[in-house]
């Protein structure tokens, strides 16, 4: 279906696509209506049971919903890949996302990635952690007990750690928060074809969950301001190389040869926003999915020793991530429907980690629950990088809460998620807390 003509309205546009996925498939899905942000759980249960491999005319792709077929399809790269079937942006940024990757280029990032991030960094770096969590706890409650847990504390908390693992000097965090920030803007809810797809059909920008012109500028600023600055990093570890990422980089540069200056850039580039928009949204969700739940919270103040299980209850229960993208290279059958080559396909991990025949009692927030293998970090070779970094923010950002505070509430503005189709987060999270004297860390 071409574009519509200037008089037909937007909202005109969306009913009608919308009714028309009702009457043949008796189920729609549309992502940025008001009531499935706040609440998506009971829409894609509708399609995980009447059309769990739904073909959206509104989105232009199949949605998959099942636990099963969205396993399979993710650890399925040969008929399912990345990076086929998108038209490149007219003003592209100036590096591939990992993710966005398919072998072999996937596999080289992944490797290099890999030995410049290892697990090793990650374990050892948790003192750094635990203290960037109380020291940013300290400045939210410096000016009173009613504060902003989104921007106090989980947007700048995994900008804080994961430059330090970098070698990003502290006193510039500012710069690198800035890019991150602007960069998740321009690029929540635009990722590949979902989004496109609904542009092309003649949506609004703001309507098919498009980043704006503004944020798009922004995010090339920012993120010009960033590269300088990196470049300038990058030259002073080769003179005063450092144990830490930017300097076994250069080394490796320098020694091996399997990197060039701009490669080791945008290698860098990459590794800065591991887990990053993750690791925020997993904190916002998480801690409204607990004030929501008192008697969870409380159960995890009386049983700190939850609390890696309870992070993984988190990430299931509003998972920070909801869809996924594939684009299906090959003919191909899922949930018994025919998916010709060429397709686009979007994954519904948010419906996935709800599946009761996955998860007994899935619309249930139970930090008791046994521990099964959710879909917010992927699964396959695209499975996150990041994932061991994101769990353990998510233990020591949970475990330094609940020490500060005797007591967390929602006070002020109520919580409101961000209008986007690819990621699940806040736009803010008012609480009002009772901090204990004096504070420890565990």
């Amino acid at each position: 279906m071409g574009k519509q003509p200037q008089s037909f309205s937007a909202a005109a546009i969306v009913r009608a696509r919308l009714a028309d996925d009702l009457t043949a498939a008796g189920v729609a899905w549309w992502p940025l209506g008001r009531r499935y942000l706040a609440d998506p759980y009971p829409a894609l249960r509708r399609l995980r049971e009447a059309d769990p491999c739904h073909r959206s005319t509104l989105a232009g792709s199949f949605l998959v919903s099942r636990y099963c077929d969205v396993d399979r399809i993710l650890r399925d790269h040969k008929r399912f890949r990345n990076s086929g079937g998108r038209k490149p942006p007219r003003r592209p940024l100036t590096y591939p996302p990992m993710h966005r990757s398919d072998p072999p280029i996937h596999t080289r990032l992944r490797h290099l990635a890999n030995r410049a991030f290892s697990a090793r960094d990650q374990r050892r770096i948790e003192d750094y952690v635990r203290a960037t969590a109380h020291e940013l706890l300290d400045h939210a409650v410096a000016d009173g007990r009613t504060f902003d847990l989104i921007s106090a504390f989980a947007v700048p908390f995994p900008v804080r750690v994961v430059g330090r693992m970098v070698g990003w000097p502290k006193e510039d965090f500012a710069i690198l928060q800035d890019w991150l920030s602007s960069r998740a803007a321009a690029t929540d809810g635009s990722a590949g074809a979902l989004t496109n797809m609904m542009l092309h059909a003649g949506f609004p920008r703001a309507l098919a969950g498009r980043s704006t012109k503004e944020e798009l500028r922004n995010t090339l600023r920012a993120q010009g301001t960033a590269e300088r600055f990196l470049a300038r990093l990058v030259e002073r570890r080769r003179v005063e190389p450092r144990d830490d990422v930017v300097s076994r980089l250069v080394h490796d540069e320098s020694q091996s040869g399997e990197l060039d200056l701009r490669q080791t850039h945008v290698l860098l580039m990459l590794l800065l926003e591991i887990g990053n928009r993750t690791t925020t949204n997993m904190i916002g969700n998480g801690l409204l999915a607990l004030l929501r739940h008192p008697e969870q919270m409380q159960l995890l103040r009386q049983r700190p020793d939850l609390l890696p299980d309870a992070v993984e209850e988190l990430l299931r229960y509003d998972a920070p991530v909801h869809v996924d993208q594939r684009y299906c290279c090959e003919d191909t059958e899922v949930a018994g429907r025919h998916i010709p080559s060429g397709s686009n396909v979007a994954l519904l991990l948010g419906g996935a980690n709800h599946d009761p025949d996955r998860f007994e009692r899935p619309d249930e927030f139970d930090l008791t629950r046994p521990v099964k293998r959710h879909l917010s970090f992927g699964r396959g070779i695209h499975h996150c990088l990041g994932a061991p970094l994101a769990r353990l923010q998510g233990r020591i950002a949970f475990e330094a809460l609940l020490d500060r505070f005797v007591d967390i509430r929602l006070e002020g503005r109520p919580p409101i998620f961000k209008r986007k189709v690819i990621s699940r987060g806040l736009r803010h999270l008012d609480v009002r807390v009772s901090p204990r004297r004096p504070h420890s860390t565990r």
